[in-house]
């Protein structure tokens, strides 16, 4: 029978029709999607990627990293195609291509950065995947698979349970985290020629690569120290590491057409990222300290001092120095004119509130109570806590707070926290107002005796700021500035 299956599989796949020549290799393979299918799915799936994490606005940058990315593009295997370079408003550290020469890289990679060569090396190695066409490749082996499972399934009916159909959807999860170790190995031989056919030097995709892992690196013990999964570029770098063999090898390759003085272009590359903006996008809120302020909303709030603030997009979520307590913020649209009380009933479902009344300290119109509601802290199963629930009206906004804690005696000493961070809400001072623009990438000159502990000591990074100045100049995790040199601060 699996032979069966098999045959049939290779015939299905010889007689569809999709031979081409890779433009890489030269050589014809069999793909699943025309060069113009190709083109068109990139073409549509832009304006979703621009909708979600939004686009920088910053004509200058925009047209400098295009400049660059061009460059390399017009060198590459694939020059007759209209590359489009894109910086997302994203303080993730992330850059990505879709099929047909769309490249993205978000702000939060162009701040750990620290040359053109650097931006080059990444550019480049997101060419290398238009290029080389993995986004299609990727596409035949996934519906090549899927062939298989269909006819598999006839023959072995446990093929068709849910756990199995799954392991099919992988081209989207490819776009965003990489294209396996084959391919990005491809990528980065691609990027290598790339870079020194455009006058930079290839091993700048080893330097960014240092720059991706310490980055990982900090990411993993932040994400350990705050009980949550770490977020990191592509998620391919734990087994791509930049002395790993094979990387150097094809890295190397380009060596041979290497100019003899390569461009870095760190003056200028640092001259366009200075007032870049760091963090939190001023349209999603900036976060200072415990503090929290909002220039679109016009709000400002202020949670417990050494609780940490998640800036999520569908909410603010603040967390205990112990994790154990939590507050969540949301946000809901005003469309009729009714009471905070019946809000709370009417759009929020809750009734029968303990201690319900309104919340005292506040001149905005409010109410509160305590309900049983499901948490879960950490990654336990979620169970039912007391938890103190908060409604104030801003403007046309309810702002809905949530508050919990681990156990009945914890709750009875945070609820005054919850209290105090709910009745906090307020319009923007005029000093407030500027802090709500947010933090900027700022360049200066390192003096005699800087070091980072100093630097930090002042710093508006919210969180771990010694470390995060030592990640932006490449100088993670024990480097120190050198008198003389341009340095990038936050402020």
């Amino acid at each position: 029978m699996l032979r069966l299956a098999l045959a049939l599989l290779v015939l299905l796949i010889t007689a569809l029709p999709g031979c081409a020549v890779n433009p890489v290799s030269g050589k014809k393979q069999v793909v699943l999607m025309s060069e113009e299918k190709e083109i068109s799915l990139g073409r549509q799936m832009d304006p979703e990627i621009r909708k979600e994490y939004g686009v920088y606005e910053d004509p200058k940058l925009q047209g400098y990293v295009q400049r660059v990315g061009e460059k390399l593009a017009g060198l590459s295997h694939r020059p007759e195609l209209f590359y489009r370079f894109t910086v997302l408003d994203s303080a993730e550290v992330n850059a990505f291509a879709l099929p047909g020469g769309y490249v993205y890289i978000t702000r939060g990679l162009l701040a750990y950065l620290n040359s053109e060569a650097d931006l080059a090396a990444v550019l480049g190695h997101e060419i290398g995947h238009v290029t080389a066409r993995h986004a299609v490749r990727q596409y035949t082996t996934a519906m090549a698979a899927q062939i298989g499972y269909t006819i598999g399934a006839i023959f072995v009916p446990e093929l068709g349970s849910q756990a199995g159909s799954t392991l099919f959807n992988v081209l989207g999860t490819a776009l965003v985290r990489g294209y396996g170790r084959e391919h990005e190995l491809e990528s980065d031989r691609l990027g290598a020629q790339y870079l020194a056919l455009a006058g930079y030097d290839p091993d700048a995709i080893l330097e960014v690569l240092e720059v991706l892992k310490d980055q990982e690196e900090f990411e993993v013990e932040r994400a350990k120290l705050e009980g949550r999964e770490p977020r990191v570029y592509h998620g391919v770098f734990a087994t791509h590491p930049s002395n790993d063999q094979r990387l150097q090898e094809v890295v190397h390759e380009a060596q041979t057409q290497k100019v003899v003085v390569p461009t870095i272009g760190r003056s200028d590359y640092l001259a366009h990222i200075d007032g870049l903006v760091f963090g939190d996008s001023v349209k999603q809120g900036i976060r200072h300290a415990n503090k929290f302020y909002h220039r679109d909303l016009g709000i400002a709030l202020t949670f417990p001092e050494g609780w940490r603030i998640e800036n999520r997009p569908d909410r603010l979520l603040a967390i205990s120095p112990k994790r154990t307590g939590q507050m969540l913020v949301k946000l809901e649209d005003l469309n009729r004119r009714i009471s905070p009380s019946e809000f709370m009933r009417e759009r929020l479902k809750l009734n029968n509130l303990k201690q319900a009344g309104t919340l005292q300290g506040t001149g905005l119109p409010s109410y509160t109570g305590v309900a049983r509601m499901p948490w879960s802290f950490g990654a336990g199963p979620s169970r039912k806590l007391d938890t103190r629930v908060a409604l104030l009206f801003f403007r046309d906004k309810a702002y809905v707070f949530y508050g919990a804690s681990t156990s009945q005696e914890q709750f009875n000493g945070d609820d005054r926290l919850f209290l105090e961070t709910a009745r906090s809400l307020h319009a923007l001072t005029s000093a407030e107002q500027q802090l709500a623009e947010g933090l900027r990438i700022r360049l200066i000159d390192v003096s005699v005796g800087s070091s980072f502990a100093k630097l930090s000591a002042n710093s508006p990074i919210p969180n771990y700021p010694e470390k995060i100045l030592r990640l932006l100049n490449d100088k993670y995790p024990q480097g120190e500035p050198q008198p003389g040199s341009k340095l990038k601060i936050v402020q």
